[in-house]
């Protein structure tokens, strides 16, 4: 590779004196010459080519002259050295020169012999400064290196350490398939929960009572999946991202997920017992599960990064769990049909699900058998006949979007989780409605949800919706009743 020499000089022939003194080398491809007729075209040439190994200037020229000049490359260009070729030869220039990093100074008229022998001088100590940094960058890449490694087994025990057992962490930092982490295509079975109506019951709590309860429920629920082998990929609010098979392979992990899911909902309970103790309203959780390859892996940028989970079938576990009211866990097809033996079921339904075209059969689940043996609590709901029907106007919510068309109806029965409406539009399970109750509609916050379970009578246009969120005031009213 030739080295790049850069000649600063206002007289028009020292161009042609260079090129005819060292044809030799520039044929060889030793040396490639560039020519600038004062400082300020030195330092453009510069900013566009900062491998220039060498600068010969002369002092006096327009513009910027070759001392400033100097100063500028021994602050924006210290590996480039510099040679000073000038007329003005006495004692100040040459001290002057030399404290601003020139390697050598050379009085006119040139002697091209001399002129020879030190850029040759020069450009050696060029090549060992180039060396030493490249040897000092080496040393910093294999210390880096070593950082990284640092910091990636701590990334590793921060993150899985306070989600996974520690049997599975030191499989990560022993193993080179788990050190490795890259991103990889892998069947999974991934578990989405959410708590009902959290954010309006939220409302009407202090901060620190929000998150008191917040956290009660997912110390709980962290410990649970911990136990099943799960990986918690995050906590969104309320809601938990766990995958089943990923970072460490599971043949099993779909039972292991569905397991899991039955297990946090039966320790609802003891988290709802102290919530009681403390004066704190009751939880109630959905969960959704879906098994299917996904890309998993470190997921970020170099400031921000996290193990994580991507691809349609996480989107599916999540709106699988969007048509769950509390208590429940539903299955997609293809968890379904790897746990079959082992599950009992209340229902099969289709569903539209956001996203995908064709219609998605999903399972409400009672329990599973064989190892695991977990059953879901079954809950005694007491509907009351209302001795008059409260008039209400209910909405159909697709997806974040409210259906513009309201229809009107009202609540024949009645009990602290939900309701028997009769209404004028057809709805279908598992949809949700928005409710506005008329009595309170313009009296208070009457954000009422509530998500369709099933047709629940023998009349046409009954059917029961099971609330998911129920505003304060609105739960005073309906307590009054």
């Amino acid at each position: 590779m030739s080295a790049k020499i850069l000649v600063v000089d206002d007289e028009p022939d020292l161009e042609v004196i260079f090129r005819q003194k060292f044809r030799k080398q520039i044929r060889k491809n030793e040396f490639a010459f560039s020519f600038a007729y004062n400082g300020a075209e030195a330092l453009e040439q510069l900013k566009t080519d900062s491998a220039i190994d060498l600068v010969v200037t002369d002092i006096n020229m327009p513009v910027m002259d070759g001392l400033t000049l100097l100063g500028e490359i021994e602050a924006q260009y210290p590996v480039c050295k510099s040679v000073v070729v000038s007329a003005y030869g006495d004692m100040e220039n040459i001290r002057t020169a030399m404290n601003r990093g020139a390697f050598d100074f050379l009085t006119k008229p040139i002697d091209l012999e001399d002129l020879e022998i030190t850029i040759s001088k020069t450009l050696q100590m060029v090549q060992e400064l180039q060396e030493k940094i490249k040897l000092q960058e080496q040393k910093e890449e294999a210390q880096q290196e070593s950082l990284e490694l640092e910091k990636h087994n701590r990334f590793i025990r921060e993150t899985f350490g306070r989600f996974l057992t520690e049997e599975v962490v030191n499989t990560l930092l022993e193993s080179p398939e788990g050190l490795k982490l890259g991103g990889e295509i892998r069947e999974v079975t991934i578990l989405m929960s959410d708590l009902r109506g959290f954010s309006s019951l939220s409302e009407g709590l202090a901060p620190d009572q929000v998150v008191e309860i917040l956290n009660r429920y997912l110390e709980a629920m962290a410990n649970i999946i911990i136990a099943h082998e799960g990986t918690i990929d995050e906590f969104i609010g309320d809601a938990i991202l766990v995958i089943f098979g990923a970072p460490i392979r599971q043949k099993d992990h779909a039972p292991k997920a569905v397991a899991c899911a039955v297990a946090m909902q039966q320790a609802m309970e003891a988290v709802n017992e102290a919530n009681r103790k403390d004066g704190l309203p009751e939880l109630e959780m959905g969960i959704g599960l879906n098994t299917g390859e996904v890309i998993v892996g470190n997921i970020g940028s170099s400031k921000r990064m996290k193990y994580g989970v991507v691809g349609s079938h996480v989107n599916l576990a999540s709106r699988i769990e969007s048509c769950t009211v509390g208590g429940q866990v539903l299955l997609s097809e293809t968890t379904y049909q790897k746990v079959a033996s082992v599950v009992d079921i209340n229902q099969k339904l289709k569903i539209s699900a956001k996203g995908f075209k064709e219609p998605v059969t999903i399972y409400d689940i009672k329990g599973i058998s064989g190892e695991h043996n977990l059953n879901l609590s079954e809950a005694v709901e007491t509907l009351q006949v209302l001795p008059a029907e409260i008039p209400l106007e209910y909405s159909l919510l697709e997806g974040k979007q409210l259906n513009e068309a309201i229809c009107k109806g009202s609540f024949i029965k009645l009990s602290e989780k939900g309701g028997v409406i009769r209404g004028e539009c057809e709805v279908t399970p598992l949809s949700t409605l928005k409710i506005d109750i008329m009595e309170i509609k313009n009296a208070v916050s009457s954000d009422l949800y509530a998500k369709v379970i099933n047709m629940a009578g023998n009349n046409d246009g009954e059917f029961y919706a099971h609330f998911t969120a129920v505003p304060p005031e609105v739960k005073t009213f309906l307590q009054k009743l």
